[in-house]
């Protein structure tokens, strides 16, 4: 091409054109395309040097490619220039089209810069076109821009070129090739460029996904081979916990097979006093124990803790369950419970036991002032309470209880002494053994707790479900009955006594022991102390009150 002129181009010079675009833009990598577009400055635009300075990341141009020279290609390669100086270059000389031409006689600032550059010898100029060593020709490459534009859009790099062959600067023909090739440049980089990014990201894509298959393997092994129970359940919509999948551990603590799993939901298999809370516990992070049901009825005692995973960025959500075995725990917690609240003897509820359960029932009467009260009324029940001149009766309306108001609470009230008016109450039996001592005394402490255990079997097996007997403590043992009228009350102490009076078998003996019964009742306004002194002291007045001859039969 050096001895090409207008108007005259060979065909030759086209093919070698054609041909070193065509060897750009099907390079394999970006390096590839990078030596591609230097290389074929030198072979096909008729120049002995070319550079390509690629702008990289921080802005700062870096030698990406060299041809034409072994030396000057070992010396420069890799080096960087500041994107300050090659602006500087860029809007210096003349124009060229979209080429800058830096001629030697302004060029001579440039050259304690830091771009780096190379230098050649060689005569001054003869004539006014010859090509001086100092000379210098870029042909910036940009980004192709929305419209095609040379250059609109970023500047990727600049092509410098040194040395034409003929000796000459380039004439119209020369420069317009070398700007074509410069924009053709562009686009094979930016292509090569797109390529490398689409790779490395699908390298990464690769790699991700290889992560992500080991991670739900690691994660399936985890769920399958747990020693302790994993559910996965859906979270959120109308199938909300409903299980989804299961591990071996679950299966074998429920008795239940994985594919019958998938019918229920946690709330399906849980104790029905226990769903409460269940529903109290979060699905973030929540801890609850509770009961859930096997396959064969029975229930086991289960900690769950939930988590919840999401299947995508935003895709459903679910919830995740750990489930461990705590039977053992939860047996022997409420049998450590169960001796704190019960006698270690007879297996009824202690003293202890006995004041909470009585406590339960009763409310305290109000200790406020009657105007206290009074507005208390008035603001819960939107009318004042009224009190006689004594400051003795109230009137809180027809639907007030009256010792105050207690959500849900039954008032515990008692019937009046003297008669039996119908009223249904908290019947209070103290119950004392008469002639118990003398067993101790006469065939010791293990016929005295023989006689023990057989009256609280007695004494359980003569109320009803739901009735409360309790020793209180040495021979004195109590029951709670609920709903009785004075005359039923009386009955039933009767119908224990006779129970009690029975022969008992202790240490190869028959032994009898009697029993004194005291009722009392509660009603609230009343402690739990106060209901059974009073039920105390009516059994010892009861007691006083029978011949010593028959406190005790046989």
């Amino acid at each position: 091409m050096e001895t090409d002129s207008e108007p005259y181009v060979r065909l030759a010079s086209l093919r070698q054109l054609h041909q070193a675009m065509a060897d750009m833009n099907k390079a394999r990598s970006l390096a590839d395309t990078l030596q591609a577009v230097a290389d074929g400055v030198v072979q096909a635009l008729g120049y002995e040097l070319a550079c390509v300075n690629l702008v990289g990341p921080d802005g700062d141009l870096v030698v990406a490619a060299f041809a034409g020279n072994a030396a000057a290609e070992a010396l420069i390669t890799g080096r960087s220039g500041s994107r300050e100086s090659w602006d500087r270059r860029l809007n210096m000389g003349e124009q060229w089209g979209d080429l800058i031409f830096i001629p030697h006689t302004e060029g001579w600032v440039l050259d304690d810069d830091d771009v780096p550059q190379w230098y050649t010898d060689g005569p001054a100029p003869r004539f006014e076109d010859e090509w001086h060593p100092s000379d210098r020709l870029f042909a910036p490459m940009y980004a192709p821009g929305p419209q095609g534009g040379g250059n609109s859009g970023e500047l990727i790099g600049v092509l410098s070129v040194d040395r034409p062959r003929n000796g000459r600067r380039p004439g119209a023909w020369g420069r317009e090739a070398l700007q074509m090739y410069a924009f053709q440049a562009a686009i094979a980089i930016s292509n090569a460029r797109l390529r490398s990014n689409m790779q490395r990201a699908l390298v990464r894509l690769e790699r991700d996904q290889q992560a992500l298959r080991a991670s739900e393997e690691s994660f399936r092994q985890a769920f399958e081979y747990a020693p302790s129970g994993m559910a996965i359940a859906e979270m959120g919509g109308d199938q909300h916990g409903r299980i989804l999948r299961t591990n071996d551990a679950l299966c074998r603590l429920l008795g239940r097979r994985a594919s019958s799993m998938r019918r229920y939901a946690f709330s399906d298999l849980v104790h029905p006093e226990d769903i409460g809370t269940l529903l109290r516990t979060s699905a973030e992070g929540g801890r609850a124990e509770l009961r859930l049901g096997r396959r064969d009825g029975t229930y086991v005692w289960v900690s769950l803790r939930n988590s919840v995973v999401a299947d995508a960025a935003d895709g459903p959500r679910f919830l995740l369950t750990h489930v461990e075995d705590i039977e053992e725990r939860k047996r022997r917690e409420l049998q450590l419970a169960h001796r704190a609240s019960h006698d270690s003897l007879t297996g009824l509820p202690n003293s202890a036991e006995l004041r909470s359960r009585l406590a339960a029932r009763l409310c305290q009467r109000p200790q406020s002032s009657h105007a206290a009260v009074a507005d208390a009324m008035d603001a819960a029940y939107g009318h004042s309470a009224v009190f006689d001149s004594g400051g003795h009766t109230f009137d809180f309306g027809a639907n007030v209880e009256p010792y105050g108001a207690f959500d849900h609470h039954v008032h515990a009230v008692a019937p009046e002494d003297g008669r039996d008016d119908g009223t249904k109450g908290l019947a209070v039996l103290f119950c004392d053994l008469d002639g118990f001592k003398s067993i101790n005394d006469r065939f010791g402490h293990n016929a005295g707790d023989a006689v023990l255990i057989e009256v609280a079997r007695r004494l359980s097996g003569g109320v009803r479900d739901g009735d409360t007997v309790a020793r209180l403590g040495g021979d004195e043992f109590v029951i709670l009955a609920n709903g009785l009228g004075r005359a039923d009350a009386q009955d039933l102490a009767v119908r224990l006594r006779g129970e009690i009076i029975q022969p008992i078998r202790a240490e190869g003996r028959a032994v009898r022991v009697g029993a004194s019964f005291g009722i009392g009742w509660a009603h609230c306004g009343m402690t739990a102390d106060e209901v059974l002194k009073s039920a105390d002291e009516r059994m010892y007045v009861e007691k006083r009150s029978r011949p010593k001859q028959h406190r005790r039969a046989g």
